[in-house]
């Protein structure tokens, strides 16, 4: 059995609908996460609006073996709907910020972070049981300032099982071919770690619509390696949100389509990245 199907009994789901013991089951092993002295690790989620994922996304976390002190914070991106009251519910430690963007989230939890190692988290995913000790192991080793990974999609009627599998295959073969030239466009922030203290120094684009995460680790090269996991151990499975709904096949001939058209990507370095408009917060609010 998949390691992440007990989480479904939440994931996806109203609040109102979830068993009462999973509730309380994440609020008690959430206290080993809260209020801790002194943090190995800061483990940061970013949310918006997302009481159908928030639980399950806790849950997963809580359930991970780590033997160092951790501790869990939650940047609310000014949701309006029950994810605050959940958090409070479940006693967890939450921030507010106003400003809404990925970047302005991110960087919100990044400056409450107390933990020498930051792990970055998307709340509409959920996480494997050895995901936090995995990343942290890397990030000890010498030189190592960024580690990233790759990420998997829970299969549904229009993504199934088979097809998901020969999609993800296809896309971590390119992702590891463009990862030699150009690691900084394989990163996503729901698979991202690095060490706070020169995170805090490089700060996250606020500015920007998507691609903070990128940018994070375009700047933290300045500082050491980034390293790509390839481990089922680092790999998280998410909504499929981002696939916007269509089907397997038309989201696989878009890639297709996208790569071929950047074929020069997988040949060339970059050290600065051009603002597109379209990805600019302010150029579209004009």
């Amino acid at each position: 059995m998949a390691w992440y199907r007990k989480y479904l009994t939440a994931f996806e789901r109203p609040y109102a609908d979830v068993p009462e013991k999973v509730k309380q089951e994440v609020a008690e092993k959430l206290k080993k996460f809260s209020h801790v002295e002194s943090p190995l690790v800061s483990v940061v989620l970013i949310a918006h609006n997302e009481e159908r994922h928030i639980l399950a996304c806790l849950w997963s976390l809580v359930d991970n073996e780590v033997n160092f002190p951790t501790e869990i914070i939650v940047a609310s991106n000014h949701s309006t709907d029950n994810t605050n009251n959940i958090l409070d519910e479940m006693g967890a430690t939450w921030y507010n910020e106003t400003r809404k963007s990925p970047g302005f989230a991110r960087q919100c939890g990044l400056d409450h972070a107390r933990g020498t190692f930051h792990i970055c988290i998307d709340t509409d995913t959920l996480y494997p049981p050895h995901y936090i000790a995995t990343h942290v192991r890397h990030l000890q080793q010498k030189g190592v300032v960024c580690t990233y990974g790759l990420w998997s999609f829970l299969p549904d009627k229009n993504h199934p099982k088979a097809g998901l599998f020969i999609y993800e295959l296809l896309r971590d073969i390119y992702l590891c071919i463009l990862n030699i030239n150009r690691p900084e466009l394989c990163v996503r922030g729901m698979a991202l770690a690095f060490r706070t203290e020169p995170g805090k120094k490089v700060g996250y684009r606020t500015n920007i619509i998507r691609g903070e995460d990128g940018m994070m680790a375009l700047g933290l090269k300045e500082f050491g390696k980034l390293k790509f996991l390839r481990t089922r151990k680092a790999r998280p499975v998410t909504s499929n949100q981002i696939l916007n709904g269509r089907k397997l096949w038309e989201n696989a001939w878009s890639r297709f389509e996208k790569g071929f058209r950047n074929t020069k990507l997988l040949f060339t370095t970059q050290k600065e990245y051009k603002d597109q408009d379209y990805n600019l917060i302010n150029k579209q609010k004009k």
